[in-house]
């Protein structure tokens, strides 16, 4: 993470807490820029049309809440990265973040190296350079088509618009057809450190991803729920 042209919205209200996360991201090499409420934010990236890698929200902000921004953000941008930072640790707290379109969901209090690895987590995907052009790039199940190099999947050749995670799953699930992925690897391969491996995180993503490929996501075909364990994708 020390590419400096790895640009980062900071969302929060609370002064010691935003200006904790901005001195711990900027040591990195991160270039920064504060919002102090979600109007405030919204206009910020507005104004610099959107050029952010990642966008870290608080939930509960004044004029315009994380959650409607974060939205609104993905609705102009379905690729840039985005963390909630928040007091809440209800689940349904956590479920109604991730649905709205986040990759991760951080909950106060949170340590300097937790922030710093889980903003690592999700850049790194935001940023993953291209593959080659291969074989190996491509990904044919039925009828999906997936192009990792491209950043694109294709249902009968309609495409399909994701977010990096949803991609990333979406691989994860076409290399390993038949199967059974716990949760934990699950969230190895795709957020990239398992020592924050949160099951609530895997489970919502995957239900976003259900919602854009499945024809019935309450009885979904493709990517079967292994109770207990995770989850399996049919080719």
């Amino acid at each position: 993470m020390n590419t400096p042209s790895r640009r980062i919205l900071v969302a929060e209200d609370e002064q010691n807490i935003r200006d904790m996360v901005v001195l711990n991201l900027a040591a990195t090499g991160a270039d920064i820029v504060q919002a102090t409420n979600g109007a405030e934010a919204w206009e910020t990236y507005l104004a610099e049309e959107g050029e952010f890698d990642l966008a870290l929200l608080d939930i509960m902000m004044p004029e315009l809440d994380g959650l409607e921004l974060a939205q609104r953000i993905r609705e102009q941008n379905p690729r840039i990265g985005i963390i909630f930072l928040s007091a809440k640790s209800q689940e349904d707290d956590k479920v109604q973040g991730l649905l709205s379109g986040a990759d991760d969901y951080i909950t106060k209090p949170f340590s300097p190296s937790e922030l710093r690895a889980r903003v690592e987590s999700v850049l790194r995907r935001v940023n993953m350079p291209a593959p080659a052009k291969s074989p190996s790039s491509v990904l044919q199940s039925g009828e999906f088509l997936l192009d990792m190099r491209g950043r694109w999947l294709k249902r009968n050749g309609a495409r399909i618009e994701l977010t990096n995670i949803e991609l990333a799953l979406m691989e994860l699930f076409m290399q390993n057809p038949g199967k059974e992925l716990s949760r934990v690897e699950i969230f190895a391969e795709v957020w990239g450190d398992a020592s924050f491996a949160d099951a609530k995180i895997v489970d919502v993503n995957v239900r976003r991803l259900r919602l854009k490929i499945e024809d019935d996501p309450s009885n979904p075909q493709r990517i079967a729920t292994v109770w207990g364990q995770g989850y399996k994708f049919s080719d």
